[in-house]
């Protein structure tokens, strides 16, 4: 008796199980920070040409995009509906501490955020397929996009890549993201708001600069601005368990150069986050309102700006369903976990969630040891049992969609 083409594309996947792992540890180990990821394109992209990919390079030769067909020339159509996977290829500027032989070799520089096994799951299913159509095994015509994405970590990756016609011709888009915290073999699915609206806040605050032994002379922006944060952080965020949820939080802060000089000015960079226009909209008047309130208590003079970054990311409900009949194909019913609340982090994924059907899934990756880190830690990592699982999916999710009316 024939195998099923599941059983089929997954024993393949598997049959490849080294140079996976293997294509990921080279991605580890050769890490690019977002907008400068051309070496990272630049193997990618011959990778997949020799391949038989068709494959054009991004803006700035950063990230890559590849197209293949597979259909019988009769059955072939000028405008075919086309699939797109989606992976982010930039890395972080952390330190790569981690005692294994594939750690990152280019200093301060690492994937601490999975990105580099999204590129190797994103590039084994699309692999898969090009072996099962060369195979004959495809049950039906495919035609299908990976878009390799740069400088998702600053969020203008998915814009530039939308800019140059990633999205012409695709009607949906999958992605998927590590997920640390979720055991493998296990994934979250969530229809609706998965990721929260992510803005950047800028704060400047201007006084007059003084002697450090005479600060009545001076008006100190530091302290001024070491008192918004106070207020800011006492009044402005927001944990419940409903749409008017709001994060903030600031990473930078600086001001002066010299220990007994008081600057002229002091400068916040921080990040509001949302989950909807109207908490936004109500966060951000209020930070500006405690500014106001700020500088009059210390006659300094603010001036506070709000950089638009990534909007939530809307997971189609269609297709978490046809996501969630892949996984149960690849896993076992009880291995799909529904994500209860919308997270507050935030994916640039979202920029094409606002164009088309989109959906990411969380992507159960814990070693399952207490050296499992969190993303972004400089000890970060996977188990590299979770790409295999990730890529069959993902290649199982692309038949299905392609499936005939």
């Amino acid at each position: 008796m024939n195998k099923s083409w599941q059983a089929q594309l997954d024993q393949l996947i598997d049959s490849n199980r080294t140079p996976i792992i293997e294509l990921r540890r080279q991605l580890h180990q050769y890490p690019e920070p977002s907008g400068e990821e051309r070496e990272t394109s630049r193997y990618l992209s011959e990778q997949l040409q020799q391949a038989g990919f068709h494959v054009r390079l991004g803006e700035n030769q950063c990230g890559v995009i590849a197209d293949a067909d597979y259909a019988a020339p009769a059955m072939s159509s000028s405008q075919p509906d086309r699939i797109a996977l989606r992976a982010d290829i930039d890395a972080l500027n952390i330190q790569d501490v981690k005692e294994v032989s594939y750690r990152s070799k280019h200093d301060g520089i690492m994937h601490a955020c999975g990105h580099d096994a999204h590129t190797t799951i994103v590039f084994t299913a699309i692999s898969a397929l090009r072996e099962m159509h060369a195979q004959n095994l495809l049950p039906w015509p495919v035609h299908i996009r990976a878009i390799f994405q740069p400088a998702e970590e600053i969020a203008q990756g998915a814009r530039q890549m939308i800019q140059e016609g990633a999205l012409e011709g695709v009607t949906a888009i999958l992605a998927t993201h590590m997920d640390p915290t979720r055991e493998t073999g296990r994934i979250g699915l969530r229809p609706g708001t998965l990721t929260a609206i992510c803005d950047t806040i800028i704060v400047t605050v201007k006084g007059r600069a003084g002697h450090g032994a005479r600060p009545h002379e001076a008006r100190d922006p530091i302290a001024a601005a070491a008192q918004f944060l106070t207020a800011v952080y006492q009044t402005v965020p927001k944990q419940t368990d409903d749409e008017n949820t709001v994060v903030t939080s600031f990473g930078e802060f600086q001001g002066g150069q010299n220990a007994n000089v008081i600057p002229n000015q002091a400068t916040l960079r921080g990040t509001l986050r949302t989950l909807t226009a109207a908490a936004r909209h109500d966060a951000q008047e209020e930070i500006k309102r405690l500014g106001q309130e700020v500088a009059q208590q210390t006659e300094t003079h603010f001036e506070i700006e709000f950089d638009r970054g990534c909007e939530s990311v809307k997971n189609d409900p269609s297709l978490v369903q046809l996501l969630a009949t892949s996984a149960k194909q690849v896993l076992h019913d009880d291995a799909i976990e529904s994500i209860s609340e919308p997270s507050m982090g935030s994916e640039d994924f979202s920029f094409y969630s606002q164009q088309i059907p989109a959906a990411m899934f969380r992507l159960g990756s814990a070693t399952g040891s207490e050296n499992c880190f969190p993303l972004h830690s400089a000890n970060f990592d996977i188990t590299e049992e979770s790409l295999l699982i990730g890529a069959k999916i993902m290649a199982h999710a692309v038949i299905l969609w392609s499936a005939p009316d």
